[in-house]
Parts: C-alpha cells; sequence; structure tokens
C-alpha cells in the first residue's frame, strides 16, 4: 500500500502526531510519502522519521501578541503559489490520500477526485463537542481550510460522540517530578513580556521554549531553542506547563501527569474551544489573557490529571488496513472503555 501524507505543519502538534502515525505506518510495512506545509523549509527541526518528506508554502495564520491577524493572513497568502503546489502535487500513484489539516494536499486529492483521509483534531469540530469563540470566518476556515471526504476527529474526551482519543507517544510514566519545574511554551506571545510576567516567581525554575531564541537575565528563567529531544526531556520531569491550548501538547501532558495552564490565541476558534474543554472537562486551567495573579494561583495548586490513552495510531494502521470499515458504536466504545482518568498531586 502507498499513502500519501500531508501535515499542516505551522504549529508543532500536527508533526507531533504524524511522527507517531509514521511509526506505526512503516512497522506496518506501508510506503508514505510525507507533506509538510505552512512554515519555510529550514524551520522544520527533528524531522529523520520522515524519510524523503516534501515540503510546500501552503496556507498558514498570521499570529500577532497572541492573537491571529485575519487581515495579514489573507494578505501574505500567496493564493497564485497555493493554487501552483495544488496543481502540481500527482496523487496518481497513491492508494490512499491522508490531510492531517494540510490544505495543498485536501485540495489536491479533491480535484484528482481521490478520496482523502482527514486524521486530527480539527476534524472533531465536525460533531458535538465543546465549542467558543466561533465566527463567520472561523466557521469557513473549518470547513473549507483542508476538507476531507471521511474524517476521523481527536479529543481528549468522546463528548458522547464519533471520536477518538488522541495520537499520542509518550514515555513511561515519571518516577520522579521535579515540583518547582515549569515548562512555558507561549510561541505566539512576546517572549519579553512573557519572562517579565515570570520573574517575580523565585522559587520555581521556568524552562521557555521559542521559535526564535529569547534572552533572560534571570537564573531561574531558562530560555531554550525549538528542539523535539529536549523539550521532551524538560517536560518528562517538570510538574506542570504554560501554553497556548494547542491540542498535542497538553494530550502529551495529560498522558504525563502534568498540571496545564493555557492561554489560548485570541480570534482562533480552535484554541478557544480547547481551553473551554480543559476547562468543562476540569482537566486544566485557563487565562484569557497573561495574567500574573492567575499565573501564582495556578503554580501553588499541585493538582493534576493523567490519563492513560491507548495506541491510537496503531488502531488506526490496522483500520486502515482492513479498507476502513465504518466506525460503528461499539468500536468506539471499546476504544473509550480502556482510557484511565487519574487525580493525582504532585
Amino acid at each position: 500500500m502507498k499513502i500519501f501524507y500531508g501535515v499542516q505543519g505551522t504549529g508543532n502538534g500536527h508533526i507531533t502526531r504524524a511522527r507517531v502515525m509514521a511509526k506505526e505506518l512503516y512497522a506496518a510495512g506501508i510506503d508514505v510519502t510525507f507533506q509538510f506545509t505552512g512554515r519555510p523549509a529550514d524551520k522544520y527541526f527533528d524531522m529523520d522519521i520522515f524519510n524523503g518528506y516534501q515540503v510546500r508554502s501552503g496556507l498558514t495564520f498570521n499570529t500577532d501578541k497572541g492573537q491571529v491577524n485575519y487581515l495579514k493572513t489573507a494578505f501574505e497568502a500567496k493564493p497564485v503559489t497555493f493554487i501552483k503546489d495544488v496543481k502540481a502535487l500527482d496523487l496518481s500513484g497513491y492508494d490512499l490520500v491522508i490531510s492531517d489539516f494540510e490544505p495543498v494536499t485536501a485540495w489536491a486529492a479533491k480535484n484528482q477526485k481521490k478520496p482523502v483521509l482527514g486524521i486530527g483534531h480539527q476534524y472533531a469540530f465536525n460533531h458535538k463537542i465543546p465549542r467558543a469563540g466561533s465566527d463567520p470566518i472561523a466557521n469557513q476556515v473549518m470547513k473549507y481550510f483542508a476538507p476531507a471526504d471521511t474524517g476521523v476527529g481527536l479529543h481528549w474526551h468522546h463528548f458522547g460522540q464519533p471520536i477518538l482519543p488522541p495520537i499520542i507517544d509518550t514515555p513511561e510514566t515519571p518516577k520522579n517530578i521535579i515540583n518547582n519545574k515549569i515548562v512555558v511554551y507561549l510561541p505566539f506571545e512576546d517572549q519579553q513580556k512573557v519572562i517579565k510576567l515570570l520573574a517575580p516567581f523565585e522559587n520555581f525554575e521556568f524552562h521557555l521554549y521559542s521559535p526564535e531564541l529569547a534572552h533572560s537575565k534571570f537564573d531561574h528563567i531558562i530560555c531554550n531553542p525549538l528542539s523535539r529531544e529536549g523539550f521532551q526531556k524538560d517536560v518528562y520531569d517538570c510538574s506542570g506547563i504554560i501554553s497556548n491550548a494547542g491540542f498535542e501538547l497538553a494530550s502529551e501532558a495529560l498522558q504525563l501527569g502534568k498540571k496545564i495552564l493555557a492561554k489560548p490565541l485570541h480570534a482562533q476558534m480552535e484554541q478557544i474551544s480547547n481551553a473551554a474543554a480543559l476547562k468543562q472537562l476540569g482537566y486544566g486551567q485557563t487565562m484569557h489573557d497573561m495574567d500574573i495573579s492567575v499565573i501564582e494561583q495556578w503554580l501553588h495548586d499541585s493538582h493534576a490529571i493523567r490519563i492513560t490513552y491507548p495506541n491510537i495510531a496503531k488502531v488506526l494502521v490496522n483500520w486502515i488496513q482492513n479498507d476502513m470499515p465504518e466506525m460503528e458504536p461499539d468500536f468506539i466504545e471499546d476504544i473509550w472503555s480502556t482510557v484511565e482518568v487519574q487525580h493525582i498531586n504532585n
């Protein structure tokens, strides 16, 4: 079987999910070609698992000071390049096309009348799940950005809908937690403002990761460049994570039993909805803006949630190999029945 797999590369969550899928697809002996869009080719890192992957421009969202800027997004969209990329992508030699909310692959498949399977968190929004921050633009983006004929939505909870748990690959449960160690990943915020907000909390050690290396004059705030290996190492033994409300990092944090403080991007429906879901489920705390009082309260709260999710990547690869039969309610229920939720104190 040959699969063409398109991945939205604007954030790191889609790529993280694709790494897990790649491992299971290769283990099953499937020939996969990966394509990434949404950021310049030199901004991808730790990509060795994707053998000979392709890069195209695609579409991405412009963010400024923690908010999506739709005007700049439209201005920088480069529609001519996007159309050329869609027309240039030849999918004729592939048995299956998969899109993780990646528009070039999705639209190329649509134009070539090839069915496309969508796998990702965004496809959960086709169902009745917690939703907040909706507006006409956001609704149209969800519908037309990367359309799929069949969508497999992923979420932290089923909400009584035919969706699956997250696709994550985390190490064993950490045995030693550093209670005052906090990982900070707020790539869409002004990093110097983040550092200024964290500076008063000298009893904690903050490990800050950002796309452009920030500089800190404080010993308890350590700035790091983006690195998959370094980030995973720090997440493994920290007690909590302060981040934007992306889906994949929160999924990893939940499986590792880390407390979560999420600050969603303004005007980004998916992240606002993720924050609403975390709050509704009691899986994490949220803040609308970078709020020092909320941060202080959260830092001194030791309660966290640990969720054990099954290997959904392996489940999906087996499902694909069996010609993707309709996911019956019993199939969905059996998967969720293996999920375990624990309340812990780090």
